[in-house]
């Protein structure tokens, strides 16, 4: 994190703050492409955590994963004694479908999303956006921190800690916006499948 001192420039805060408030966002576009919409994404279960080998891995690390199709997910391990194994990981996923293995690939037909399966995944949308906005406001309160204990030991004025307080605001309004559209366009594509 940046060290403040009467030379650091206002420009120099708001690059920090950015490079820190990047990771929620970032980490929030990748929780949202596990969440389904119309169409069938391999991201939705590439990270799924399975037992194997007296440990937990994660699957795009066992198996080949494909869509074929936008309502299909192929699993095709590389070690076929790992199927059960991933089977029953993917039957305790949140997916809302069972898996059916032939002995070589897993195939998982993705069902057309219910209402009620479209209410769960807008309600786990808005746990995954305010997970993101309370990763920011984290930010917030290390860079307030931050601003605060330079002023308390003399290294910025008074005028200068405002100044930056004003901006690290600005930068969070900024932030929480972009998280917002992206819950907005995500919420969207799950109303119109």
């Amino acid at each position: 994190m940046l060290t403040l001192t009467a030379d650091t420039s206002v420009k120099e805060l708001e690059v920090s703050i950015s490079n820190e408030m990047v990771s929620p966002i970032d980490h929030l576009k990748k929780e949202l492409i596990k969440l389904r919409t119309s169409r069938a994404n391999t991201a939705m279960i590439e990270d799924l955590k399975v037992t194997c080998y007296g440990s937990t891995m994660v699957l795009k690390n066992l198996a080949v994963i494909s869509a074929p199709d936008a309502r299909l997910l192929v699993v095709q391990p590389w070690d076929k004694s790992n199927i059960a194994d991933i089977e029953k990981a993917l039957q305790a996923s949140d997916l809302g479908s069972t898996p059916i293995s032939d002995g070589d690939v897993i195939r998982i037909q993705l069902p057309q999303i219910s209402s009620s399966r479209r209410d769960e995944l807008i309600k786990l949308l808005g746990k995954r956006l305010e997970e993101c906005k309370v990763s920011i406001r984290n930010v917030r309160k290390d860079f307030q921190n931050l601003v605060r204990s330079a002023e308390k030991k003399h290294t910025i004025s008074e005028d200068f800690s405002k100044t930056l307080l004003s901006t690290l605001q600005k930068s969070v309004d900024s932030f929480i916006a972009k998280a917002d559209e992206l819950a907005k366009n995500k919420e969207l594509n799950i109303k119109k499948d």
